[in-house]
C-alpha cells in the first residue's frame, strides 16, 4: 500500500469507483495541496493527483479501500511527483550547460504566513499575473474540486467560454513559468479579493447545487465556512473577511429548513423558523454590526446585512422589506450585477407591489448575462402568479424548466406549474 493503513478484504469495482468517487469530494483539495508543496508546479501536482485516483481505482478494488483514503492518495501523488522529478533532475544533470538543476523538494519554511494548507493553495493560485476571473475560476476548479459546469452557472457564462478560460490560464501559468509558491505576508492582503471571492462562490456552488439531484453539496459548505473561519483568524482587521463570514453563517444557519422530510424545497416563506441555527445567527449578527461599525461596509458585509434581517425576522411578511431595499441599493453601488438587481426586485414586490417588481424583472431580461439563469423566469412566474396571470405565469416556469438542472429546483418548479394547471 501507499500510505493508509488497508482497509481488509477486496471490494468490487462499484465500491472501489464509489470510494474514490467520495475521496475526490472530500479529499482532492488536501492531496493536492501536498503534492504541490513536492512538485513546486502546480500542473505537475494536478497530473499526478489525476494519476493517483486512477491508480486507486484498480488498488481499492483489488486490495480492499485503505482506512484512510486521503492518506494513501497523497502517498501515491507525491511519490509520483518525487519520480517526475528525479526524471528531470538525471536528464538535467546531463545536460549542465543547458538548464539548472532542481532541488526535489522544495524548501518550505517553517513558518508560512498562511497556515492551513487548503487556504495557503487557495492564496497561490489566486495570481496577480492572471486575470481576476480566471484566478477564481481556476481556483474554483483546481483546488476546490467545483466542475465547469458549476463554475459557468455561477459566472453566468456558457460551458465551454469556462473551459477556455481555464485552459488559458493553465497555460499562461506555464508559459510564464509561474513557480508554484506560497506569498508571503505582505502579498496576502492583494490577493485577498479574489480569495474571499473563491470562498464565496465556493459555499453558493454547496448551497444551491447548480446540478445533480440534491439542493445542497454539504462537504462544499463546510470546506467553505472553514476557510472563512480560517481567514478571520488571519486577518482579523480586514473588514470584508468577517463580512464574509457573516454572510456564510447567518445563510446556513437555515440549511436545515430549506427541504421538507421527502427532500422537496421549501421557500423562505414556508420554513420553520423555530429550526434555524439560532448560535450563527447570533454570531453572524454580531460580525455584521461590526463591520457596519467600520463606516465601510463592504459588499459581503451588506449581503450578511440582508441575510441577518431575513434571519432575525419572526416572520417572512413581518420583515423589515424597506430595509433591504434599501440595502440592495448600497449593494448595487459596490457590486452592480444583475443577479443582485433582480434579488432587490424580489424585495421590492415585498413593499411595492409584483407589479412594480414585475417590471424592473423584464427590464433584466434583455440582459445576456441572465440568459441562460433559470431564477429569472421563476422569479417572474411568482410575480405574474401574484398578478393572477395564470397563462403567462406557466409559461414562465415553462422556461425556467427548460434551464434548470438541479432535481430538487426541478420538482419544484414542477410543482409550482402543476398547481397552476391543473388537470382537466
Amino acid at each position: 500500500m501507499s500510505g493508509g493503513e488497508r482497509g481488509g478484504k477486496p471490494s468490487t469495482t462499484v465500491e472501489a469507483e464509489r470510494a474514490v468517487a467520495d475521496a475526490h469530494r472530500r479529499e482532492w483539495t488536501f492531496v493536492l495541496a501536498a503534492t504541490a508543496r513536492v512538485a513546486g508546479d502546480l500542473d505537475l501536482a494536478e497530473e499526478c493527483v489525476q494519476e493517483a485516483y486512477v491508480a486507486a481505482l484498480d488498488a481499492w478494488a483489488r486490495d480492499g479501500v485503505p482506512d484512510r483514503p486521503g492518506a494513501w492518495l497523497t502517498a501515491t501523488a507525491r511519490r509520483k511527483a518525487v519520480d517526475v522529478l528525479r526524471r528531470r533532475q538525471v536528464l538535467r544533470a546531463k545536460l549542465p550547460l543547458l538548464v539548472e538543476p532542481e532541488a526535489i523538494e522544495p524548501d518550505i519554511p517553517d513558518e508560512v504566513a498562511v497556515p492551513d494548507d487548503r487556504l495557503r493553495l487557495v492564496f497561490t493560485c489566486c495570481h496577480p499575473a492572471l486575470a481576476r476571473e480566471a484566478q477564481v475560476a481556476l481556483t474554483l476548479r483546481l483546488v476546490c474540486g467545483v466542475s465547469t459546469a458549476d463554475i459557468a452557472r455561477v459566472f453566468l457564462v456558457p460551458e465551454p467560454t469556462m473551459a477556455a478560460r481555464i485552459t488559458r490560464a493553465k497555460k499562461k501559468i506555464t508559459a510564464a513559468r509561474i513557480p508554484y509558491r506560497v506569498p508571503e505576508a505582505a502579498e496576502l492582503p492583494g490577493r485577498l479579493d479574489a480569495v474571499l471571492t473563491v470562498v464565496h462562490l465556493l459555499y453558493t456552488t454547496g448551497h444551491t447545487a447548480p446540478t445533480g439531484g440534491g439542493l445542497v453539496h454539504a462537504d462544499l459548505t463546510a470546506r467553505a465556512l472553514h476557510l472563512a473561519r480560517t481567514l478571520a483568524t488571519l486577518l482579523p482587521d480586514e473588514p470584508e473577511v468577517p463580512g464574509l463570514l457573516a454572510l456564510l453563517l447567518l445563510t446556513d444557519a437555515r440549511r436545515a429548513t430549506r427541504v421538507d422530510a421527502e427532500g422537496r424545497l421549501l421557500r423562505l416563506a414556508d420554513q420553520d423558523r423555530s429550526r434555524w441555527d439560532r448560535d450563527a445567527i447570533d454570531e453572524g449578527h454580531r460580525l455584521v454590526l461590526d463591520a457596519f461599525r467600520t463606516g465601510h461596509p463592504g459588499r459581503y458585509a451588506v449581503q450578511a446585512a440582508i441575510a441577518s434581517l431575513h434571519a432575525l425576522a419572526p416572520s417572512y411578511a413581518a420583515t423589515d422589506w424597506p430595509q433591504i431595499v434599501r440595502l440592495y441599493d448600497t449593494l448595487l453601488v459596490r457590486w452592480p450585477s444583475p443577479v443582485v438587481a433582480l434579488n432587490r426586485a424580489v424585495a421590492v414586490s415585498m413593499v411595492d407591489g409584483p407589479e412594480a417588481a414585475l417590471a424592473e424583472v423584464d427590464a433584466l431580461a434583455p440582459d445576456t448575462r441572465l440568459a441562460g439563469y433559470h431564477y429569472l423566469p421563476a422569479i417572474r412566474a411568482e410575480l405574474l402568479d401574484r398578478l393572477d396571470r395564470r397563462a403567462e405565469a406557466a409559461e414562465s416556469y415553462r422556461t425556467a424548466l427548460a434551464l434548470v438542472d438541479n432535481d430538487a429546483e426541478r420538482a419544484f418548479l414542477t410543482t409550482r406549474l402543476a398547481e397552476l394547471t391543473p388537470p382537466r
